[in-house]
């Protein structure tokens, strides 16, 4: 989802971009990734790769640390060792959920789940290695164009299929155009100025129901009924955040909160992917 686009707008910002997809690195092999790094010599390392699957990592947390915490640190030392600069891209699910508002940087985390454990123990070994970094938390994440099998894509193939829909409306969040943030994290990265940052598309926090609401009101889908539900109807492996929704705190005191409105980014992703909303 978000290598995809951030490659394409990576280049079309004038820089050379490496895929370590095509490389066959492996972020859990550290001589896989010192390799790959000594090989490429690259300025900007971006680490994007984990294992996002939350329910699958809740039941088996050793692979959930081999590649989320052990990945990141591998990284993180071949950028130590050759002199790069690394953005890593976390995860708003490191906070428990329990407070009211959208969290900022200043929150304290206190990741709830394996999934949300070992991705901040990442953030972690990044802070302890290096002094040139960027750590980019995203919210619930959207884009991916015909390669979407998330949410997004999944409430547009059921509603189609569908008279009626179940969908939780007591959890909150924010959505995270994939577009929108990697040219986010490409004007980031010019500034050099390092730190910890929220790239999230700017709007209050939203449940799962209300953004399921606006998905079908963009795709012009109305031959099916939303039925908001609990969380308790759907119970899962692991913790869900009740509050997973994020400010760009620091952005917006640099100002330079850079990202557009949500909804404005979600109507331009549903008419460019699944040609269904009229301009």
């Amino acid at each position: 989802m978000l290598g995809t686009d951030l490659c394409r707008i990576g280049q079309g910002y004038g820089h050379q971009v490496i895929a370590t997809d095509i490389q066959e690195m492996d972020v859990r092999d550290l001589d896989s990734v010192m390799q790959v790094i000594a090989q490429v010599r690259p300025d900007v390392v971006m680490h994007l790769a984990a294992w996002t699957d939350v329910d699958g990592c809740e039941r088996d947390p050793d692979d959930a640390f081999r590649a989320n915490t052990i990945g990141t640190h591998n990284v993180a030392l071949a950028c130590q060792k050759h002199g790069a600069e690394m953005v890593y891209v976390s995860t708003l699910c490191v906070f428990n959920g329990e407070k009211p508002q959208a969290y900022t940087e200043f929150d304290t985390p206190d990741p709830r789940s394996w999934y949300s454990q070992s991705k901040y123990q990442g953030e972690l070994a990044i802070e302890q290695l290096l002094d040139r970094y960027y750590i980019v938390r995203a919210g619930w994440m959207f884009g991916g164009g015909k390669e979407d099998k998330k949410f997004v894509a999944k409430i547009i193939e059921l509603a189609r299929q569908r008279s009626q829909l179940k969908i939780v409306d007591d959890k909150f969040g924010s959505p995270t155009y994939t577009v929108d943030m990697s040219r986010g994290i490409m004007r980031l990265i010019e500034t050099g100025v390092y730190g910890k940052y929220h790239m999230v598309n700017p709007g209050a926090p939203a449940s799962r129901y209300e953004v399921a609401q606006n998905i079908l009101a963009c795709a012009k889908i109305n031959t099916c009924e939303l039925l908001p539900v609990s969380s308790a109807e759907f119970p899962l492996p692991a913790y869900r955040p009740r509050m997973e929704a994020g400010r760009n705190y620091m952005l917006e005191l640099r100002g330079w909160n850079w990202m557009r409105p949500g909804m404005e980014s979600l109507e331009e992703y549903i008419k460019a992917t699944f040609h269904t909303c009229s301009g």
